[in-house]
């Protein structure tokens, strides 16, 4: 019939146009109800997943399989990260066939049973959620109490406290984007997105909003920041999210890094936050050596570890003061990783 309708085309009514689509619509109503159980199932939990599949030989380390609760079978596996191990697990290795002896598991009811296989051997992990539903957005105040008190509720750190208008002012003279975007990247002791891998743009932009105006009456929400085509200062790059994050030293508030500035002009913060794209966990076990070089010269340091709010990134202070563009590539370290990753950006002071 088809190969008919292609080689004999053929005019109908508007009448029977309809009729056909009324048709149509029927059929595919029909087709809809009609659809397999298992089109329709339910992602299983990652413990469900691994008390049914994976508890046979890791529960007991059978086959060389690492045992679940052996932290050091598991550690050097998952400083990985979640995308290198799923995809291992999906292909399969060694004694452990594809997808775990199991076709019918998903990629993401592999990535849950990895999660919890991890956690229960010590790691602190975020099950994915995975589903097609819409995402929720917090509110201002629902990301300040989750995330951004731990700093600004009593300004640990320099950091500019709830409430204080005077305090941010300053910081909201170039407009609420430039604050977002400094916030998104991270700035000094604060690593990207506030240390929340997980906060949006639009989030991150109202609990700046919320910060500003606690304790007084409220203005109608802010617009949602534009979606810029794409982040220059942020990278994926093997499992991980990478951000880059530079502010002039002067603009580091006192307390925020161990290290003071050194004296002169020109200094300049850099920041790099690095987040396992599966669990969206801060990575805190890496080494990461920054290398930054202009037109006339290079500069190249590791950097330190910054703490703020409970979150880790890396930080570390260099003298930009040539003619930009800068190149600044991180070269990241991981223990077990079989080799260095590598971010490079291209940087102008703004």
């Amino acid at each position: 019939m088809l190969h008919v309708a292609r080689r004999f085309p053929v005019v109908i009514s508007s009448r029977v146009a309809g009729r056909v689509a009324g048709m149509v619509g029927a059929l595919l109503a029909f087709a809809l109800c009609a659809t397999p159980a298992h089109a329709q199932r339910v992602e299983r939990s990652g413990k469900a997943v691994v008390d049914a599949n994976c508890a046979s030989c890791h529960a007991r380390s059978d086959k060389g399989a690492p045992r679940i609760g052996d932290a050091k079978a598991w550690a050097a596996r998952a400083s990985q990260g979640l995308s290198v191990l799923t995809a291992t697990a999906l292909k399969g290795i060694r004694n452990m066939p594809a997808h775990g002896g199991n076709p019918g598991l998903s990629d993401i009811e592999v990535e849950r049973a990895i999660t919890v296989m991890v956690n229960r051997s010590g790691g602190h992990w975020v099950e994915p959620m995975g589903g097609a539903g819409p995402a929720v957005v917090r509110s201002g105040e629902q990301l300040v109490q989750a995330q951004c008190s731990k700093c600004h509720q009593d300004g640990l750190n320099g950091a500019p406290k709830i409430g204080d208008r005077a305090a941010w002012a300053p910081r909201l003279a170039k407009g609420l984007p430039a604050v977002v975007k400094t916030a998104v990247h991270g700035h000094g002791g604060m690593p990207a997105r506030g240390g929340l891998a997980q906060a949006t743009d639009a989030e991150i932009q109202g609990a700046i909003v919320y910060m500003f105006n606690f304790g007084v009456p409220q203005a109608p929400p802010a617009a949602a920041p534009a979606t810029a085509a794409a982040d220059p200062y942020h990278k994926v790059i093997d499992g991980m999210e990478v951000y880059l994050g530079v502010v002039r030293a002067e603009a580091v508030p006192v307390g925020a890094v161990k290290a003071a500035a050194p004296p002169g002009k020109g200094y300049y913060h850099l920041n790099v936050s690095l987040y396992d794209t599966g669990t969206k966990a801060a990575v805190a076990d890496a080494t990461v050596k920054v290398t930054v070089s202009d037109p006339t010269s290079t500069e190249s340091k590791t950097l330190s570890p910054v703490a703020a709010g409970g979150a880790v990134s890396y930080g570390g202070y260099f003298r930009l003061r040539g003619p930009d563009p800068y190149t600044i590539r991180a070269r990241i370290e991981r223990p077990g990783a079989a080799r260095a990753s590598e971010a490079n950006f291209e940087y102008r002071v703004w």
